[in-house]
């Protein structure tokens, strides 16, 4: 028999009621439920779809921020001495080096503009096994690139910039015909054949830092024997004892294009109206004694004018000399000028009134003869880096100051640090006044390389090779050997005049033991033989106004 429900006809009935109430309202329930959701997602969705996907992304940290702040970009890479590759750090460790002078001729140079050579107790010391390898790793890796090493994208990144500055706003077949001469390669006889007529090939993307150099015999540009009106007699080897001369002989040929034949005539003519202005160290007054020399062709111009009192250049009462000199050719009022400033910044004695006070090194400030005359520059080349070592400080008495005073950051108090803060700062301003005179173009000349073998300048290091070894040799690194000048022009409008690895590989045209009053043992391996390869920077110069 089923079981069924028992009970009277009413409470049957009040059981059926209750059954039907409680299914109504699970069904209520899940219906409500299922709204509820659909409304969710249908928000959710509307919103993705109105929504940027950076918006779900973590905020961005203030490190990346900084990163996009300039001058401190620039700050952070001019305080940063580590290098990627190991002739960087070579190059660095030797600006490092207390080699105050190289002879007697650069002392008594040295003494008439002020300066006091100081002996530094790290100068005595014999070259240790690392500094051994360092020299060694010099020589290797400046003439090839490691094969490892690619084309960085920047500099591919570029080109391409230039294909397309050129291609704007000019028709289709001007384009091409732009592009294909940015590609063009120079066949191999106008690479090797010596001559100098081949015509300049417009290339705003040529490396003149890669390369090689060859023998030509319409080389040099100028007697070494004439310039006199120019060139002094420490640097001129065809004064002094030397014998051979090859290394006059040899002209630089870049490898993706030719480079210009300097003519004193052209050079005029292309900066008619203008003043070339060299700042820097001794080997910047030697790149301004090869231009003269260059553009005279080494002979008397006695129709030249003096005008150095325009720009300050007069000798103090007791001085030997002035801070500088300035030339003007009258033909077309092409004025060159150098003015001496051994560590591009600002040095200013403390107590004016005490010959014996210390002086405030402006680490953060341009020479003060930037900051006065450089609206009456058009083309302006800069350099330091030898000057930057204990005995120089210490000698001339000159106190590092940031920002008006005397610098406490202990990091900063490192030469090398303090040599790269103020390259970057000088070259930040010189870029930041670039609005202000259109006509200006600013370059700054990477380091120009010392070749001491055995030991310093005063512990017996030589440089007595004759046979360039630069013979079979090419430079093919993208990037400058000399990292900080690399690193402080980048992001400005200031251009590098890199000569740092051609230079190098050019050992046997230093003055080297043929000074014509160098003591017993001690070699000059820092300045060049004039002619000689300081006239091949000028030559890339020309190329690049």
């Amino acid at each position: 028999m089923n079981e069924s429900f028992s009970g009277t006809p009413r409470s049957m009935t009040l059981h059926r009621n209750r059954m039907k109430r409680g299914v109504l309202r699970r069904r209520a329930r899940d219906i409500s439920v299922m709204l509820v959701v659909l409304v969710c997602a249908t928000v959710v969705i509307w919103t993705w779809d109105r929504t940027p996907i950076s918006a779900f992304l973590p905020p961005e940290s203030h490190y990346l921020k900084l990163q996009t702040e300039e001058n401190v970009e620039r700050i952070r890479t001019a305080l940063n001495t580590e290098t990627k590759d190991s002739y960087s750090s070579a190059i660095n460790k030797e600006e490092s080096k207390e080699d105050s002078t190289y002879n007697k001729d650069t002392k008594e140079e040295e003494k008439e503009v002020g300066e006091v050579t100081l002996s530094d107790t790290n100068q005595g010391k014999t070259p240790t096994i690392e500094e051994k390898k360092l020299e060694q790793v010099e020589r290797e890796v400046i003439v090839s690139e490691p094969s490892y090493r690619k084309t960085p994208i920047s500099e591919k990144n570029k080109l391409e910039q230039v294909k397309h500055e050129v291609a704007v706003g000019e028709s289709k077949d001007t384009k091409k015909t732009h592009i294909k001469e940015m590609n063009t390669d120079p066949t191999d006889e106008e690479r090797t054949d010596g001559s100098t007529s081949t015509a300049h090939i417009a290339n705003k993307a040529c490396n003149y830092a890669k390369g090689k150099w060859v023998v030509d015999t319409h080389r040099p540009l100028y007697s070494g024997s004439g310039c006199k009106q120019w060139l002094a007699s420490m640097w001129a080897c065809r004064l002094m004892q030397r014998t051979d001369f090859v290394f006059e002989s040899l002209r630089w040929q870049p490898k993706d294009c030719s480079m210009e034949e300097f003519e004193g005539s052209k050079f005029l003519r292309r900066m008619k109206n203008k003043t070339l202005a060299f700042v820097g160290d001794s080997l910047g007054r030697q790149q301004f004694q090869s231009m003269m020399c260059m553009i005279s062709g080494g002979k008397e111009r006695p129709d030249v004018l003096d005008v150095g009192p325009e720009f300050g250049f007069i000798t103090p009462e007791g001085g030997a000399r002035p801070g500088g000199w300035a030339y003007r050719f009258p033909e077309t009022n092409t004025t060159v000028l150098y003015h001496w400033s051994s560590t591009l910044c600002d040095i200013v004695p403390i107590n004016i009134s005490n010959p014996e006070t210390e002086h405030a090194m402006h680490l953060d400030r341009p020479p003060a003869f930037l900051r006065q005359y450089l609206h009456k520059i058009n083309v302006l080349v800069m350099n330091t880096g030898h000057h930057w070592n204990r005995g120089k400080l210490n000698g001339n008495r000159w106190v590092m100051h940031v920002n008006g005073v005397p610098n406490n950051n202990k990091k900063l108090a490192a030469l090398g640090n303090a040599k790269n803060f103020t390259i970057h700062s000088t070259v930040s301003w010189v870029s930041s006044q670039l609005p202000h005179h259109p006509g200006l173009k600013a370059f700054y000349r990477s380091l120009s390389p010392r070749h001491f073998v055995g030991g310093e300048w005063n512990t017996g290091g030589s440089c007595n090779n004759t046979t360039p070894m630069s013979i079979g040799k090419e430079v093919l690194q993208e990037e400058s050997s000399d990292f900080s000048a690399g690193h402080a022009v980048k992001g400005t409008g200031v251009k590098l005049l890199d000569i740092t690895a051609l230079s190098h590989i050019r050992d046997e045209g230093h003055i080297s033991r043929f000074s014509i009053s160098a003591s017993r043992g001690v070699q000059d391996c820092l300045h060049w033989c004039l002619p000689g390869v300081p006239d091949t920077w000028n030559e890339i110069l020309f190329a690049m106004i």
